[in-house]
């Protein structure tokens, strides 16, 4: 096989392989020494530790994903499916008003990709963390009850998107990698939960949802909302 042959078999297998968010890294890496150690116990037990050791991987798994031109919509910080759509105040802590937004969530098995992605192009106002429980993450409480990072992110038409990253069940670690002043694109990874969560994204007043209950979304990608001119929603 000549190197034209061999080079574009790489690139193939990079484009078909997603690359791995830096946080699993440890993970990933822990998981081979674990592999290689049980092989010289057991061989059964080698197999064991590899295939958790994909799984790990394939858990942090970072896909590239192309994010829609248009400026006025509000694309899905997460992959995974929407668990419920209705009213509900913003988290207290980003200091806003409690009139109730459209809340969109977004609710992750272990089997989706964790990584989140800003749902808008913005500038991030603020960012605040709030501890709490763990309760499982596709309970309608969990919103207000569990451990959560939210981010006010304002766009360029003035528009203001909440996401919030909230820990479930199993998940007991929200990473979270941008902070206040800081401007994102649309789809730009910010941050990541482990393992199984929930993202709610609060839309600005006005907006026209696009998603419905039990639709399955993909992070970056998918449209969850179409906002309105400033004029014509005030």
């Amino acid at each position: 096989m000549g190197s034209n042959s061999l080079g574009h078999a790489a690139a193939i297998t990079r484009e078909t392989l997603p690359p791995m968010h830096p946080a699993g890294r440890p993970f990933v890496l822990g998981g081979i020494a674990a592999t290689l150690a049980l092989r010289k116990v057991s061989a059964p037990l080698g197999v064991l530790a590899g295939l958790g050791t994909l799984a790990t991987a394939a858990f942090f798994r970072e896909p590239v994903r192309v994010p829609p031109e248009r400026s006025d919509l509000v694309v899905a910080a997460a992959d995974g499916t929407v668990s419920l759509i209705e009213e509900a105040a913003p988290p207290a802590e980003l200091g806003l008003s409690d009139e109730p937004r459209t809340r969109v969530s977004v609710f992750l098995s272990v089997f989706d990709v964790h990584v989140q992605r800003m749902p808008v192009t913005g500038v991030v106002e603020r960012a605040a963390y709030r501890p709490g429980k763990f309760l499982s993450a596709d309970l309608d409480k969990a919103s207000e009850d569990n451990e959560r990072n939210s981010l006010l992110v304002r766009t360029d038409a003035g528009h203001d998107v909440v996401v919030t990253q909230i820990a479930g069940l199993v998940a007991r670690r929200i990473v979270c990698q941008v902070g206040e002043g800081e401007r994102h694109q649309v789809g730009r990874t910010y941050g990541l939960i482990r393992f199984g969560s929930r993202v709610d994204t609060y839309l600005p007043h006005g907006s026209r949802v696009l998603v419905r209950k039990g639709q399955r979304t993909i992070g970056g990608e998918t449209a969850i909302a179409e906002t309105a001119p400033i004029a014509a929603r005030d």
